[in-house]
């Protein structure tokens, strides 16, 4: 499989199960998860399990979670990606090392994913969830310019509901050929 994604700045590439070490410290680090798993620590079987979906979820539909680095080296910067429930639009999902805050890395990768997502893959719903108290999410979403559906407690939890169809962003965005670019890229 190969679903690399380049940006100005990051290199993106399918989380493998061979980068468990990266993933999990970066999941588990309590400012990352605190809004990422409702300040869950996940444990390592639970991090496995998500990279397992997300590659069985490469295979399947040409997304899942892709790790970013810099482009200029091998540092880990965060990572972003879509999630997938049976019967549901995909859902995206994003985090940064607390080092790399504040610096739009947030915007650069969950952008890179979601252009791809839409654009490439003809993905038609795009979809993400954020806790409203973690404003610094909410602008990555308005800024890729995602449209808020909705506003939910969810287990206690006050949570903000965005969007984004591929129509939308193809009527808005001349430069998307309203047919996908390519299928996704994938070693067997």
């Amino acid at each position: 499989m190969k679903c690399e994604l380049e940006t100005t700045r990051l290199r993106l590439r399918p989380c493998r199960m061979e980068d468990i070490e990266l993933a999990y410290g970066l999941w588990t680090d309590a400012r990352v998860r605190h809004f990422l798993f409702d300040d869950r620590i996940i444990s390592r079987a639970d991090a496995c399990s998500l990279i397992e979906a997300s590659l069985v979820n490469f295979e399947r539909c040409g997304y899942g979670l892709w790790l970013a680095f810099a482009r200029e080296g091998r540092c880990l910067i965060g990572f972003a990606g879509c999630l997938r429930s049976e019967g549901e639009a995909p859902s995206l999902i994003y985090g940064v090392q607390p080092g790399f805050w504040g610096k739009g890395y947030a915007t650069e990768a969950a952008g890179a994913v979601l252009r791809y997502a839409l654009a490439s893959l003809a993905v038609p719903l795009v979809k993400a969830d954020v806790d409203e108290p973690n404003v610094t999410s909410v602008r990555v979403l308005e800024k890729l310019g995602m449209r808020r559906t909705g506003r939910a407690i969810v287990a206690g939890r006050p949570l903000i509901y965005y969007e984004e169809s591929r129509s939308r962003r193809v009527r808005s965005n001349p430069d998307i050929d309203p047919t996908p670019l390519h299928e996704p890229v994938r070693d067997h």
